[in-house]
């Protein structure tokens, strides 16, 4: 029984503030350290500052960059900056973008609402991958000092027939709060929502659906563990204090603008590692294909490894391989016999995923690495871009790429209906949520109203 609300969002006062590309920044998992001194250079109100701000030396419990991030939301809010909302809002908002496969730009439907944060195993708030608590470590710190949520939590719904989105069939005829371009050449509308029926008829239509939280597990998480916290100082009663609920960005599954790219995995190094003992492991469980690597500016292969990959993942998991020094790339297919050789009894759900045949056979048994190797940031990484990731491994930033046709939004489905976890970086979702639209800040005494 999912739960959701309007909500008093703080945002940048758009009026006063201009141009709000210049403000806002993709989620901060996502920015390198590169990117994140572009988004301080752009503007002194970037979001940047509150959501990754900048280490210093000398840093300490009373002046580190939580605490600066808190005195940044402070003083902001003093300027009018930000402002809050008079009046509890839902925040719809579209993104537009080329989704690179030749076709028509495609528009995808959010809406950015408060839901109730549940309980692990309630069946409402459902996960499909594990989550480190480094990671949580570090966004509760940022919670606590700021009593604020800075980024949403990206969460999908079932809905076939759209009757959520038609809801606001007379808000998208009426002008944007905010219309905007970055320069990756996305196009950002969002629209502020006071409607008590929209409201109602929204909730309503939520109410029996479980989410799926598509991205931000992690922020989930440490929004659970912040309200635990505020539990403990605070109480339960009276019901739907604002620590109980946590912003999230809702879309609907079957959305047309939905789109789910791979994440290709990236090996920084691999000791030991002997090409032709390697293929004959393989052998025992894939089918390999090779084809001639031209290792020049353009990657015209690329469409070819991705014809190929979805061509053989119709019937198969299908996973490409490219190592440096190679003038060859490979396409490795499962034979249908070797699908129970990953080992572990895993569910069949699992069992289907392109990202589980490569870690238990490919990574464990052919490469020798351990399952805590492959939670090793120094070891793996990954990237969406296959041209992308060729290329690192031919200029010798990385040792070898194995790629992946994403993961079908189905089987994502499948995997947390079953209350099961994927591996790491199963899915990516495209575009990202930006951050810098609405905040959420947490008055421990302030009662949410439920539709």
């Amino acid at each position: 029984m999912a739960i959701i609300a309007p909500f008093k969002g703080l945002t940048y006062n758009f009026d006063k503030q201009g141009d709000i590309s210049k403000l806002v920044a993709p989620p901060y998992d996502v920015i390198s350290e590169e990117e994140q001194e572009e988004y301080y250079q752009k503007d002194p109100y970037n979001v940047i500052r509150l959501i990754l701000g900048k280490k210093k030396t000398g840093d300490s419990d009373w002046d580190n960059m939580y605490t600066r991030a808190a005195d940044y939301l402070k003083r902001w809010e003093s300027e009018d900056v930000i402002i809050r909302s008079e009046n509890p809002s839902m925040y719809l908002y579209s993104l537009t973008y080329n989704p690179g496969d030749g076709g028509d730009p495609r528009i995808r439907w959010g809406l950015i609402t408060l839901v109730h944060i549940e309980d692990e195993g309630s069946g409402v708030i459902l996960p499909h991958e594990r989550t480190f608590s480094a990671h949580k470590v570090d966004r509760l710190k940022l919670m606590r000092a700021c009593r604020a949520q800075l980024s949403q939590v990206f969460g999908l719904y079932n809905d076939t027939e759209s009757r959520i989105f038609s809801y606001f069939s007379t808000v998208i005829n009426t002008p944007p709060k905010i219309s905007f371009g970055l320069k990756d050449g996305t196009r950002h509308q969002m629209w502020v929502v006071q409607d008590q029926s929209i409201f109602k008829s929204v909730a309503d239509a939520l109410h029996d659906k479980p989410i799926f939280i598509a991205d931000g597990h992690h922020r989930y998480e440490t929004a659970r563990d912040f309200r635990n916290i505020m539990r403990a100082r605070y109480g339960r009663r009276p019901p739907n204090r604002s620590y109980e609920y946590l912003m999230m960005y809702l879309t609907n599954m079957d959305d047309r603008g939905l789109m789910v790219l791979p994440s290709h995995r990236l090996l920084k190094q691999c000791e030991g590692f002997e090409p032709e003992p390697f293929f004959n492991r393989l052998k025992q469980w894939f089918d390999i294909n090779f084809l001639p690597y031209s290792n020049h500016k353009g990657f015209p292969e690329c469409s070819h490894i991705k014809e190929l990959l979805e061509e053989k993942g119709r019937s198969t998991s299908a996973i490409g391989f490219h190592y440096q020094g190679d003038n060859r790339y490979y396409v490795l297919s499962l034979k249908p016999e070797a699908r129970d050789e990953a080992g572990g009894d895993p569910h069949p759900s699992l069992k289907k995923l392109d990202v589980l045949v490569l870690s238990r056979l490919i990574f464990q048994k052919a490469l020798g690495f351990s399952r805590e190797d492959l939670d090793n940031e120094k070891i793996f990484h990954y990237h969406s871009d296959m041209a992308t990731a060729l290329s690192l491994v031919d200029s010798g930033a990385y040792h070898m790429a194995f790629l992946l046709n994403p993961t079908k939004i189905d089987h994502m489905k499948e995997v947390a209906s079953n209350s099961l976890i994927m591996p790491r970086k199963s899915t990516y979702f495209y575009p990202k949520v930006l951050t810098g639209l609405v905040f959420n800040t947490i008055d421990p005494n302030e009662i949410i109203t439920v539709p």
